[in-house]
């Protein structure tokens, strides 16, 4: 496995990840000396999370629809960073990785 500590700068100062050199998109605009290397990255870690965030909120739309209409809606998935992509919905074995848990109270169960 070829890692590499990647370097995105954010609102709230600097963000350091693991991440596969391998992948596709790979650039290294900078980097340090010292003890390990770190690469500073273009862009911004906010930036870098847009696809993810987008991701999240149509899901939410999707599932917060009049027919369903549950009382909590919950999502889980991984988030993969990459020097190229921003961040990705991570993949378990050969698959994308989404959780979606939906609640209803007794009170407002669907059917009663």
């Amino acid at each position: 496995m070829a890692n590499e500590l990647m370097r995105w700068e954010s609102d709230e100062g600097p963000v350091v990840v693991e991440v596969d050199s391998r992948d596709p998109g790979y650039k290294s605009v900078s980097r340090r000396d010292g003890n390990g290397e770190i690469h500073d990255v273009e862009g911004r870690f906010e930036s870098a999370l847009d696809n993810v965030r987008g991701a999240a909120l149509s899901a939410l739309r999707t599932f917060r629809t009049q027919a369903l209409n549950p009382d909590e809606i919950s999502l889980e998935f991984g988030v993969k960073l990459s020097a190229a992509a921003g961040a990705v919905i991570a993949k378990t074995a050969a698959e994308g990785h989404l959780t979606v848990k939906l609640t209803w109270s007794r009170e407002g169960a669907q059917g009663e």
